[in-house]
């Protein structure tokens, strides 16, 4: 049974469109699911999926002459004097694939969907040869709001970050569930994966996968222990400054290797890495960045990390599929966790209390932010003006 995203609607919208639709995404986030799923819902009959981790489906799209491949298209009975839809699975594997479908797109008007693991190839590639013509959608793991629809559990909540406070109804009854959620992550399938072991194998999987697929058929390093030496580093950084000296040292590497391998990590949706907030834009580039995964699941499987670790990590990639997060930081050392769309200030603690809200204030006040809020894991014994983290991603008032 298909379940959806909420990235969906507006994916069905424009494949409705004649311009090619692009989505990207880490693997097994939901991609293919979802393209299999616009192929039924465009009720378009003269239509073909083709994947292109099949090493012999490469092979169509690997012929320099560019009609042979319409005319395999018409050998699979798709009507040429009809619209064509081409729905497209891991495009990376084919480097010639995006001049391949320029032609067949300018020559032929044929609709292509295409999904890929990897947001600097196709962005990259498509915006030499599609300029104008495309548009790219971002797949990441589920949010905790898709996460609940994957379990059957129904629960729909506005939020107005103005005007909150926690919900004793909301922390009892899915308390558990956003525990789950927090230490296993949003992968779809382990999402509904019923046993712990069963989820942890996933993730191992999914793991293997990026090392073994992602990494060769995409970039070009030679050391792959050196890498995933890095990436354990990095999980045991969730929430820290990115010190590219210290990494180097550690793994033996140089600071620009280093910097490429974060790079690398980041365009195929491992990693994410958070500026500082400032009106100086030559501050915020000079500043060191901060380090978060794109799934606290997989973190867990790297090395495991700390609970204030894995909620701030949590919390950080609700709050990024709302809007921009920036960090605030003072030369004395105090700072804010994240800054959203430049006018929230948003501290991160597992049991807020009354302290740690007029410590906000004071500084959010010195970052010349007046709106601020609390998010907190547990209940408090008796503080209630904080989010509980298991509401956000729902209607979110900003």
């Amino acid at each position: 049974m298909f379940i959806s995203r909420k990235i969906y609607p507006d994916l069905l919208k424009h494949a409705k469109t004649p311009s090619v639709t692009v989505l990207t995404g880490m693997r097994r986030t939901g991609k293919t699911t979802l393209i299999k799923q616009l192929q039924l819902d465009l009720k378009n009959k003269n239509s073909l999926f083709i994947d292109l981790q099949m090493p012999d489906n490469r092979l169509i799209f690997s012929q320099t002459n560019y009609q042979n491949i319409l005319e395999y298209f018409i050998s699979q009975n798709l009507n040429p004097k009809r619209k064509i839809i081409i729905l497209i699975d891991e495009v990376q594997f084919v480097p010639e694939a995006p001049s391949v479908i320029k032609y067949l797109y300018d020559h032929y008007k044929i609709k292509f969907i295409i999904t890929g693991s990897s947001s600097y190839y196709l962005k990259n590639l498509f915006n030499e040869s599609l300029s104008g013509r495309k548009k790219i959608f971002e797949l990441f793991p589920l949010d905790f709001s898709e996460f609940l629809a994957f379990k059957k559990i129904a629960y729909v909540k506005n939020i107005d970050l103005n005007s909150y406070e926690f919900s004793d109804l909301d922390f009892n009854r899915l308390a558990s569930a956003y525990e789950e959620f927090i230490h296993f992550g949003g992968f779809p399938q382990v999402a509904l994966a019923s046993s712990k072991k069963d989820k942890v194998d996933i993730l191992r999987d999914i793991l293997s996968s990026y090392v073994n697929i992602d990494i060769r058929t995409l970039a070009d390093f030679s050391d792959e222990r050196n890498l995933f030496s890095l990436m354990k580093l990095l999980a045991n950084r969730v929430g820290s400054k990115i010190d590219y000296s210290k990494l180097s040292r550690l793994i033996g590497v140089s600071r620009s290797t280093i910097k490429n391998y974060l790079t690398f990590f980041e365009k195929t949706y491992l990693i994410q890495t958070v500026a500082v907030y400032t009106r100086n834009a030559d501050r915020e580039i000079v500043k060191a960045r901060k380090l978060y995964f794109c799934d606290t699941g997989l973190a867990n499987i790297l090395t495991p990390i700390g609970t204030g670790a894995q909620f701030e990590n949590t919390v950080f990639n609700q709050l990024a599929r709302v809007g921009r997060v920036r960090y605030y930081s003072l030369k004395n050392g105090r700072e804010i966790d994240f800054i959203l769309n430049e006018e929230y200030a948003v501290e991160v603690k597992e049991t807020p209390t009354e302290i740690d809200l007029n410590k906000l204030k004071t500084i959010s006040n010195t970052a010349g932010l007046k709106k601020y809020f609390l998010i907190g894991k547990n209940k408090s014994p008796k503080f209630r003006k904080y989010i509980w983290g298991g509401d956000l991603n729902q209607q979110i008032n900003i």
